[in-house]
This record gives structure tokens, sequence and C-alpha cells, in this order.
């Protein structure tokens, strides 16, 4: 009974609501009941429709709210923007700004950038523009392939002394000049690329030096040396695949140890004078010898015009002769006959200069 006597009242209510959009008709219901009336004044609709936009709205509202609050905008309603929607863009921004910066690579004319992934070498890069993936799955290190790089050894203290060929010690400096040829190989096949380097350079100089004399690596051998020394460095670092290029060895200075450098600048000087008298000795020995080959040239011609007319010849080298004797002597020709009194001429000659030094 309970029940039927709560759905009588709501069944009357349903089918006494017949309100107009302007107003109650006639006998509507009671006036001690006032219903809310809309915005012209009419009685919103119930039932079943009213009741589903209701909650279709409060659905809307109760999502936008949260929304709102998932994000941070709690308050502010939609007048102005989220603090959320703000971080999630400015976010947004550096991801992109990291995405770009990571993933483009510019390279120079004379650089290689060496890409590895997680580590391990993938590709390299040549001049210009370049993409690869963002990092850290991949990370590009910039080589310069064209720089010449260069390094100092020998010259300081005893242990760098070197044994030559003919057993005597040498005290030589010199600088190693290379590039990188290969960076990939420069990058991961050696630990420590530059100490390898130095290495294989005195190695390679103490196995050339130990084949030369004191003297050779001291004189004009050293342009020997130094490609000797060059083509043994390149072919040991090939062997290793270390990415490395020769470029060239220069020594700077090849002397004996400072215990007895002294004397053996004495010696060296001495010998350079033996072989300053032995190439002048050689030069006045050339000369010589092109007197006389001159000399006898002249003989010959002589001897081709005395067989075409020996007396006139004959008489021609008498009058020559007699030119060359008698220019040396003091002398004086005279006719003999007819002579007049003896004139000594020469005698004349002899006391003018020392009257002039008497009357000064």
């Amino acid at each position: 009974m309970t029940i039927f006597s709560g759905l009588v009242p709501r069944a009357r209510a349903l089918f006494s609501d017949n309100k107009g959009p302007w107003g109650p008709s006639s006998g509507g219901e009671p006036e001690d009941e006032p219903s809310p009336k809309g915005p012209w004044g009419e009685t919103p609709s119930k039932g079943k429709r009213a009741t589903g936009s209701s909650r279709q709205t409060a659905s809307l509202d109760e999502f936008l709210r949260r929304g709102r609050e998932r994000f941070g905008g709690g308050g502010g309603g939609y007048s102005g923007r989220p603090i959320g929607s703000l971080i999630f863009w400015a976010i947004g921004a550096l991801v992109l700004v990291w995405l770009l910066f990571t993933s483009t690579h510019v390279i120079s004319p004379s650089q290689r950038g060496v890409v590895s992934r997680f580590g391990r070498y993938t590709t390299t890069l040549g001049p210009g523009v370049g993409f690869t993936l963002p990092s850290p799955i991949d990370r590009v290190k910039k080589i310069d392939v064209e720089n010449i790089r260069s390094f100092d050894l020998g010259s300081t203290g005893d242990n760098d002394l070197m044994l030559t060929g003919d057993q005597n010690l040498l005290d030589i400096a010199y600088s190693v000049r290379w590039n990188i040829r290969t960076p990939e190989l420069y990058l991961f096949q050696l630990a420590d690329p530059d100490e390898t380097t130095k290495q294989v350079a005195e190695s390679a100089m103490r196995a050339v030096v130990s084949r030369v004399s004191l003297n050779d690596a001291m004189g004009d051998k050293r342009a020997e040396i130094e490609t000797q020394v060059t083509e043994l460095m390149q072919r040991i670092l090939d062997s290793y695949r270390s990415g490395i290029q020769v470029q060239g060895i220069a020594i700077k200075q090849a002397d004996p140890p400072d215990a007895v450098n002294d004397a053996f600048k004495e010696v060296t000087a001495a010998q350079q004078d033996a072989q300053s008298y032995v190439n002048q000795a050689r030069a006045y020995a050339l000369q010589l010898t092109a007197k006389a080959q001159g000399e006898a040239t002249a003989f010959d011609k002589v001897y081709e015009q005395y067989k075409l007319a020996p007396e006139v010849t004959r008489r021609r080298m008498y009058y020559e002769t007699m030119e060359q004797v008698l220019s040396k002597v003091d002398k004086t020709i005279i006719e003999a006959p007819g002579v007049t009194p003896y004139l000594p001429l020469p005698e004349l000659k002899k006391s003018q200069p020392q009257q002039q030094e008497t009357q000064r």
C-alpha cells in the first residue's frame, strides 16, 4: 500500500502539468506550490528529458574541473590560460630545441664528424650539414684532419743518448710532424694515439741511428736519416691501424755527449781545415793543368804554322823570344858605322828619381 500511495501523487503531477510557455493556464496547480520560472516566466519542463539535460551539463562541468585540476589550473576559470598548459608548451619547446641541436651537425671543410651510437662507431660525416639521431643515442665528435701537429723529442738528458753503428754515443734532438688521416681509427683503435706516436718515433730513430756512423749522423747524412725514420714510422703506425699520417722528421741537433763535446768540436774543426787545404791544392792543380793544356794548344797551333812556312815562323819565334828576354834587362842599342860618343841613357834615367828625392 505504501508503494501505491507514493505513485498516485506522481502520476497526478505528470498529467496535471498543463502550463504554457507564458504562464499557468486556468484550472492549474494551486498557488501554494510555486514553481521556478524561466527567463520568460515559463516553468521548466519536468520529466526524463530535463533530468538528462541537467546531468549532461553537470558531467561536462565535472570533466572541465578535473582537467583543470590535472594540469594545475585550480582557479581562474576560463578567463586566463592555465599554468599547467604553459608548462606543457615550455617542455615541448625545450624538447624541440634539444632535438634540433643534437640531431643537426655542421662540419667544416677541414673536419670530419665521427658518429658513435651508444659508444659504438657507426659512420663518419663529411664536410657540410649532417643529421643523426638525437643525443645521447648518437654522439658526434669533430676531428680536424688538416691540422699539422708536432712534438719534440731528444736532448733532455742522458737517457736520450743513442748508440751509433760505430759504437759511439750521440745526443740527438728532433721534431716530428703528423696529422690525422683516418679519424675513426684515430679515436677507436689506440688507447692513447699521441703517446703511441711519440714512442714509435723514438724507436724508429734509434733503429736508424744504429745503422750509421757518428760522422754520418753529425755530417751530411742527416737528410737521409730523416727520410728513413719517416718511412719506418709510417710502416709501424700503419701496422697498428692508428689512422695517423707522418708528415716528416726534422733533426735539430746531433752532437756527442756533453763530456766529450769540446774535444769532438776540435777534431771536427781540424778535419774541416784539412779538407779546406785539400780543396785548395786540388784547385791549384786544376789551374796548372788548365794552363798547361792552354799552352799545349797554342804550341800545336804554332807548329801547324811552322810546317807551312818554316823560315818565317822561326824568325817570328826568335823575335818574340828576344823581346821577352830583353824587356827585363837594361840595354842600349847603337849602330856600328859612324858611332857618336856613348851617351849612358839608362844611368840618366836611374839618377832622375834620386835627384827628385834629394830636392824634397
